[in-house]
Order: structure tokens, then C-alpha cells, then sequence
């Protein structure tokens, strides 16, 4: 997700500036609803070491996937913040709950699915190095 949050655009740089120490406070960056919940677009630029660093933080009504199971050259990390999810990971499905941490290595198949009753809530922090693949060409 290439996309910087809207109220992060006028107090960071802009996505291919060079992001350096900063804080990025909860309530200043708005929720944009989606049809699976909402989202929050905290940040993605390069950083002194990185040519990429995302964080986002999604929250997923019940029942609710961001998008079916899937690839990508870049490794991320999700923690959840609140409620209940199960994690798809090359065919091993895993519940897991408030403090969890996922780790999805480069081009693995990986997915996320709200399993509980009330909304889920998780960062996602991904991020591409001079080490990550390039992206595989679409089917």
C-alpha cells in the first residue's frame, strides 16, 4: 500500500522523501472506512537504511478478510492490537488474539481473517530492503 495517510501528508515528507525520527500519535491520523472496516495510512517512505518502510493499522469488522490470500516480495510484521483473527500461512491456519505477532517472510502465501464477534484491530509494518526480491509479474 503506497498510500501515506492524508492528515500524515502536511506533518511528514512526501512518500519518496527520506523519513527521518519522528512520532506519529494515534489520534492524528484518521480511520478511512473500507468496505471490511477501516484503516489508518501512518506512513510509507525510505529510510536511511530501507527503500521502503509502511505502517498501517487495520481494523476488520467480524467476519471480514483485508483481501483473499496472497504474495509479496516484501517481508512484514502484523501485531494485533484488539481482538480475535486466524492467520493463514502456506496451508496452517493459527488463531490468535491481543498482543500476537505474525511474521511473513518474502513471497509467502499469507492471509488474515477476523474470527472473533467484535472488530479486530492490527499494525502492519512491511518494509523493502536492497535484500527484497523483485515483485513477481502479475498472471
Amino acid at each position: 500500500m503506497a498510500l501515506a495517510a492524508t492528515a500524515m501528508r502536511a506533518q511528514s515528507p512526501a512518500p519518496s522523501t527520506m523519513m527521518r525520527s519522528g512520532v506519529f500519535p494515534w489520534d492524528s491520523v484518521a480511520p478511512q472506512p473500507t468496505k471490511v472496516g477501516a484503516v489508518r495510512h501512518f506512513f510509507d517512505n525510505p529510510t536511511p537504511t530501507l527503500s521502503e518502510l509502511e505502517l498501517h493499522v487495520t481494523t476488520l469488522k467480524p467476519g471480514e478478510s483485508p483481501h483473499p490470500p496472497h504474495r509479496h516480495p516484501e517481508e512484514e510484521l502484523i501485531i494485533i492490537r484488539e481482538g480475535n483473527v486466524e492467520s493463514f500461512i502456506e496451508g496452517k491456519t493459527r488463531p490468535l488474539g491481543p498482543g500476537s505477532v505474525i511474521f511473513h517472510a518474502s513471497n509467502e502465501l499469507h492471509g488474515l481473517r477476523n474470527v472473533g464477534t467484535t472488530e479486530a484491530t492490527y499494525h502492519v509494518i512491511k518494509w523493502r530492503s536492497a535484500a527484497t526480491p523483485p515483485a513477481a509479474p502479475a498472471p
